[in-house]
């Protein structure tokens, strides 16, 4: 009789980009398109059964990735290393796998990590770029104060009970978050400041929490309410104040971090693109002629 040697079950974790465009948020849902769904999909057109990939976060429709993390376990031959290029091979052209590797069976996506960092950016030229507007909210009708918008963010660093921030639909009981950086920089290496890069960095983040408090800063920005009333709102707890969220296309999720994290950093830690818009030439050189 020959005996025959099963696979041991392996915990695989990948770094995972995506471009949100297309796809109703990350978690698979029944009707709509999820980045969750499609990975899962394309690991189950490996191991002919289904599994489930589990990620430190749940970016909503049309938020982007730079660096989401996920997981899921199986039982192949396939090495931990190469799952990245053989679900590469299988999954379309607006999510890709950087990266996999072997964790451990403690090791969890979600309940491992000890922060995420979104990065939203807002392109503030009156003049549109057909380049930046998947990426970015095109925002210009205003000038924005950005040493107004930074003051604001100050007072948001720590532990906050942030509900202002927290929109309807989600299943977390509370609103607590543990904010470890806030910053509002313009692209200092852009012309005239036309990008303006808002990051946020928590242990955790409310459903619609970014979008929100990126909408209510930009007012701030445009002189529309003062950096005390914005701070008043999320320490005052007035939902009823927050009514204007920053369109998805410019957020992204920019990273996540673990204490025992099994990739290099040029794999995962800044890997979203800094936009660059060069100053108008002020000479031109043509070659050749025209005739």
């Amino acid at each position: 009789m020959v005996s025959t040697i099963l696979p041991s079950v392996q915990r695989v974790a990948l770094v995972i980009q995506y471009l949100g465009t297309r796809f109703h948020g990350w978690q698979r849902q029944p009707h709509h398109r999820s980045v969750q769904a499609d990975i899962e999909q394309a690991i189950a057109s490996v191991v002919g059964y289904p599994v489930t990939l589990h990620g430190a976060g749940r970016t909503d429709t049309g938020v982007h990735a730079a660096a989401q993390v996920a997981h899921f376990e199986v039982a192949s031959p396939i090495p931990p290393a190469r799952w990245a290029s053989v679900l590469n091979a299988r999954l379309p052209d607006d999510v890709l796998i950087r990266a996999s590797a072997a964790v451990s069976s403690s090791w969890h996506a979600r309940f491992s990590a000890l922060w995420r960092r979104y990065r939203y950016t807002l392109y503030r030229d009156a003049r549109p770029n057909l380049f930046l507007q998947p990426y970015t909210w095109h925002y210009y009708h205003h000038p924005l104060d950005v040493e107004r918008m930074q003051f604001a963010l100050k007072p948001l660093v720590g532990r906050h009970h942030l509900s202002a921030f927290h929109r309807a639909g989600s299943s977390r009981r509370h609103s607590w978050v543990d904010v470890q950086a806030a910053s509002c920089e313009p692209v200092t290496n852009v012309g005239a400041g036309s990008l303006l890069q808002i990051e946020v960095q928590a242990s955790g983040f409310l459903y619609g929490m970014m979008r929100l408090l990126v909408g209510q800063l930009v007012q701030v920005g445009a002189g529309l309410r003062s950096p005390e009333a914005f701070t008043e709102i999320w320490q005052t707890e007035q939902r009823h104040e927050v009514k204007h969220a920053a369109p998805a296309k410019g957020l992204c999720l920019l990273r996540v971090g673990y204490p025992d994290f099994p990739f290099p950093p040029e794999v995962w830690f800044d890997t979203f693109p800094n936009f660059v818009l060069s100053d108008p030439p002020t000479t031109h050189l043509y070659v050749g002629s025209v005739s």
